[in-house]
């Protein structure tokens, strides 16, 4: 496998326990070698991955190691087959997956994108899918337009020019953000559409969600949208958005779970996106690492492919999955871990499968 060098990255390693240092440790937990395991992709989910890959670190003996790079860069990265797995908010569409030998979906959590914003003079803000598709389309400048005043009755907005703030780099939280502005905006659909990137005609651009977060913390009268974890990490003040129901929902636990209760497919590539679930935050959303059905590829060993199927388990698994709200994402519901199980038992080394 060869190494990969990430410039800018937040890496995190999941440390082995120092009687299994290196890669080539017999007879860790599972009875192999401990290996070395790198990943690369979405900032959305990076606390959590942090934090549990850490814990398996210390669990099985192996090295994990993660960079923050977006969606986009990480599925190029495992497209060029020099990583193990890569991190996305969107899944492949199938477009994307038929430029690639096939790919499982593995989700890990459900977050949500909030939007966050920047009011000195404001507490509390409403918005609406159609109003915030047209302030990331230009077509609303100011804070005390008519239409934002509407959704907030009794609140002073200021009379100040919106300063939109939204991702450079190829993102699936632009995804999951695009993808619902297209489902509440015609306009929006046929002048932008969703994708990991879009070309958004005003505002300023910023790496990484730590990026476009650091920007709203840090100018007055902006909006941008970020994965949820880093709005209520940061504390920064984030908007109640309107749902299919007409509900104004607050991102939290239990709105982001009510996005999923409807019904997901074998490869779990699916949008929960615009819910019409009773209490649901509408741009909720899945996070996923994705890896390669064969994992004999770059001259992988059946021990790295066997841990990269470890850790897949490892995240799917109760004790993990109840940890999500720890650091502010929601579990997967039992349908989503159901059916990862069964995936993963399609997963094969020269054609036989790894789980038995």
């Amino acid at each position: 496998m060869k190494k990969i060098y990430l410039p800018f990255l937040a890496v995190f390693v999941a440390l082995a326990i120092t009687a299994c240092g290196g890669n080539k440790t017999a007879n860790n937990e599972n009875g192999r070698e401990s290996v070395e395991m790198s990943g690369a992709g979405a900032t959305f989910p990076l606390p959590f991955y942090t934090m549990s890959f850490e814990g398996y670190g210390a669990q099985s003996g192996d090295k994990v190691s993660y960079g923050g790079i977006g969606s986009g860069g990480g599925v190029r990265n495992l497209k060029d087959q020099i990583v193990d797995f890569a991190g996305s908010d969107a899944f492949l569409s199938d477009d994307e997956m038929k430029e690639m030998d096939p790919v499982v979906h593995i989700p890990t959590c459900m977050g949500a994108v909030v939007i966050a914003y920047n009011l000195p003079e404001t507490k509390t803000l409403n918005l609406s899918g159609d109003v915030i598709a047209d302030i990331f389309a230009g077509n609303i400048t100011k804070w005390d337009d008519a239409r934002i005043k509407a959704l907030n009755a009794g609140v002073t907005l200021p009379s100040k020019d919106i300063i939109a703030v939204y991702r450079s780099d190829g993102s699936g939280t632009t995804f999951v953000f695009t993808d619902y502005l297209s489902k509440v905006s015609e306009n929006w659909k046929n002048k932008f559409g969703a994708g990991k990137t879009v070309d958004f005609p005003v505002g300023q651009a910023a790496k990484g969600n730590p990026g476009v977060a650091g920007i709203v913390a840090q100018t007055p009268y902006s909006i941008g949208y970020i994965g949820s974890e880093y709005a209520f990490a940061q504390k920064i003040p984030y908007a109640s958005v309107q749902n299919a129901n007409g509900e104004m929902v607050t991102p939290s636990t239990e709105s982001i779970s009510a996005a999923a209760s409807g019904e997901m497919p074998q490869d779990t590539r699916c949008s929960i996106t615009n819910s019409t679930a009773k209490g649901a935050y509408p741009i909720s959303c899945f996070t996923w690492l994705i890896i390669y059905k064969e994992q004999h590829y770059a001259d992988r060993s059946l021990a790295q492919a066997q841990a990269t199927l470890d850790l897949m388990e490892y995240m799917l698994s109760d004790s993990i999955q109840q940890t999500t709200a720890t650091v502010h994402y929601a579990p997967l519901p039992a349908k989503a871990v159901e059916l990862s199980k069964q995936n993963l038992k399609t997963v094969t080394y020269d054609g036989q499968p790894i789980l038995k």
